[in-house]
C-alpha cells in the first residue's frame, strides 16, 4: 500500500516540506539549488524532499521546475 504524502510550508522561513509517509531521519542531497531529496542512509529510498526559498522559485503560477527525480504516485 502506498504511503500518504505530507507537506508543511514554513511562512517565515520560506521552505516548503514534503514527506513521504511519517517524517523520518534521513539525509538531505542537494540536487539543485534550493531543492533538496531527504534518503534513507541505509537504503537511499526518497523520503521526502524541501525547496528552500520557495516563493522565489513559484512566484508566478506559470512557474515550472522539473527535478532529476522519477516518481510513482498511485490513488487509493
Amino acid at each position: 500500500m502506498g504511503k500518504e504524502i505530507r507537506m508543511v510550508y514554513d511562512d517565515e522561513g520560506d521552505i516548503l516540506d514534503v514527506s513521504i509517509g511519517e517524517p523520518e531521519a534521513a539525509i538531505s542531497k542537494e540536487v539543485e539549488d534550493d531543492f533538496f531529496l531527504r534518503v534513507r542512509p541505509d537504503s537511499g529510498e526518497v523520503v521526502g524532499f524541501s525547496i528552500i526559498n520557495f516563493r522565489k522559485w513559484f512566484k508566478d503560477r506559470k512557474d515550472t521546475k522539473v527535478l532529476p527525480v522519477k516518481a510513482e504516485l498511485v490513488f487509493s
